[in-house]
């Protein structure tokens, strides 16, 4: 340790260098992407590791693929070893069944970074390339029964070779995908970002010099370290569990139960998923590292949200998963739709705490990353198109307040939703409603936020949609008295009146005038809903989001005339 040797002053300025190497590398990538889902939505996620795939810095992004990256350097070390790489080599995995995947769209590029020919460190980044081949377009899908229907599969291997492209790895990529010219140029702006991370570290050595910044880098993982237990200490000790159970197996079958113990003490974190279901038949399965990763920001936004995330934080975290269970999947289970299962690995800790913390955890959101791909050939161009993107939708009310509408969910993190204006130039659709959800749920002292509708109106003759909406069936939890929230679903409105509804489309047919409908939920409710002001049941009904029966009958809260004033609350409304 090298606390002793360096002052704090130095070691927060190399720290924040260090993120902002991070933060370059994220936007370098941001600018220079071919695909919308990258530049536009950020499907995406970079860091910083020390030699060893210790995380010490990252940019925010998407937290179940920042967590995972040090897995990905910890397969590249245990393949080649520090001896078999060089510099400006850069590997690639998305093998799901290693660490550091999630699924096969999803790659990691990694990058040795070295100083004066030692390696110091690794630059690292996961971004979603929108087909990689597999049996539909878009390669995710929700149909898949095995994990060879999903995409091509890349274990660690060199995708450059000391700066030169490898030909033969690069011509295997664009041979097994629909768009290649998109996904090498993804994966080319990729690699350009890891470089940037690289010559950003390497000018923070030469400043301060390697030893300075190898001291820097321990003393503040040792002072992440010490933050996590003294975070601790302020938590109630104790075993706490929780049950909820996933819609079905991803293809139709019974519900799946998630299982989790939140054991903490005075110098551990622990969260144990045994008991949780096995693997299941359907793409629902979550690779192992995506479990970890979940759990991971589970366990900080309960400890410190604000906190810095590097393994010093996380090291008092201990997570417990079997095997062959839902959270860690046995080969060649399909997993193209794990965020299905992945999301209920972090909501089920926060269920299980929300009683003995409740300042720190809102009630239930509506968890589902809801993903969809809308693609096809496109009439005028002759060529693919692929609009990819997660969906926003309502956040759970929490203690002191109403829940967030329209945020993406937790899994996505700093992902954003497709814009209209980018959706109806790039694409052969038209968005003819993107409005707040106001189906009935939500309800309480504190109401839950509103997800969205969204319709994208087909003006191509012919389009597939994939789209997977968990928790259709099992609402969104609600908190001390509130009240569930509401659910998500998708309905195809046909040219003929016809109007299909479902939680999952895989390569479904779209013509010319059809309507693709997403809805997304609302988040649970918090506290008694008799408690809630008048005055904000009354806005609740000028913003559309109640009627005035159900300000009446489920508030307590009469409004009448044409003003919309408060006339009274009802006789027996509770006090305090």
């Amino acid at each position: 340790m090298g606390e002793h040797r360096i002052d704090p002053f130095t070691v927060e300025v190399i720290k924040r260098a260090l993120v902002s190497s991070a933060e370059q590398m994220f936007a370098a990538l941001g600018r220079t992407a071919k695909s919308s889902v990258i530049y536009e939505v950020l499907d995406y996620g970079c860091a910083l590791t020390d030699a060893d795939g210790r995380m010490i810095a990252q940019a925010n992004g998407i937290p179940a693929f920042i967590g995972v990256l040090g897995d990905a350097v910890r397969e590249v070390l245990s393949k080649y070893g520090a001896n078999g790489l060089e510099e400006n080599d850069i590997l690639i995995t998305n093998d799901p069944y290693m660490g550091g995947a999630t699924h096969q769209n999803d790659a990691v590029l990694i990058l040795p970074i070295f100083h004066e020919g030692q390696l110091i460190m690794f630059a690292a980044g996961k971004a979603h390339w929108n087909d990689v081949g597999g049996k539909h377009a878009g390669s995710w899908t929700p149909d898949a029964t095995d994990i060879y229907q999903e995409g091509i599969q890349f274990p660690v291997v060199k995708i450059f070779n000391a700066a030169v492209e490898n030909r033969d790895i690069v011509d295997i990529l664009a041979r097994n995908g629909r768009i290649p010219e998109m996904t090498l140029g993804d994966m080319r702006a990729q690699a350009a970002s890891l470089r940037v991370a690289a010559q950003r570290v390497q000018e923070i050595c030469k400043k301060y010099s390697l030893q300075t910044v190898l001291d820097a880098i321990d003393t503040y993982l040792e002072q992440g370290r010490r933050e996590a237990l003294s975070e601790l200490a302020h938590l109630p000790a104790g075993t706490y569990t929780a049950e909820e159970f996933i819609d079905d197996d991803g293809l139709g079958g019974e519900p799946v139960s998630v299982k989790v113990k939140v054991t903490i003490t005075d110098r551990e974190f622990i969260i144990d998923y045994t008991g949780t279901d096995r693997t299941c038949r359907g793409p629902i399965n979550s690779p192992l590292s995506v479990a970890l990763s979940t759990a991971k920001f589970a366990y900080q936004a309960v400890l410190s949200p604000h906190a810095d995330p590097n393994e010093g934080f996380f090291s008092p975290l201990r997570v417990i998963v079997p095997d062959d269970c839902v959270f860690n999947p046995v080969r060649p289970a399909p997993v193209s739709t794990y965020w299905e299962s992945a999301s209920y690995a972090g909501d089920i800790v926060w269920r299980a705490l929300a009683d003995v913390v409740p300042e720190r955890i809102p009630a239930g959101h509506f968890l589902s990353v809801c993903g969809t791909t809308v693609c096809g050939i496109d009439d005028e161009t002759g060529e693919w198109f692929f609009s990819v993107e997660p969906n926003a939708g309502g956040w759970g009310a929490g203690c002191g307040k109403d829940g967030e509408h329209g945020l993406v969910c937790t899994s996505d993190g700093e992902t954003f939703i497709l814009s209209v204006e980018v959706a109806e130039t790039r694409y052969p659709f038209l968005v003819d409603q993107f409005a707040l959800n106001t189906a009935e749920g939500g309800h309480g002292e504190w109401i839950g936020g509103r997800g969205i509708i969204k319709d994208y109106r087909m003006t191509n003759s012919l389009a597939k949609l994939t789209a997977s909406f968990g928790r259709s069936r099992f609402p969104p939890w609600g908190l001390a008295g509130g009240s569930e929230g509401a659910s998500n679903i998708v309905e195809i409105h046909r040219g003929d009146g016809r109007i299909e509804r479902g939680a999952r489309f895989s390569n479904e047919l779209l013509e010319r005038g059809d309507v693709a409908r997403f809805i997304t939920g609302s988040g649970g409710g918090y506290g008694n809903p008799k408690r809630r002001d008048p005055r904000a049941v009354r806005e609740d009904v000028l913003d559309g989001y109640i009627s005035r029966d159900v300000a009446d009958e489920i508030y307590g809260v009469q409004i009448t005339g044409e003003s919309l004033g408060v006339d009274r609350p009802r006789t027996g409304r509770p006090s305090g």
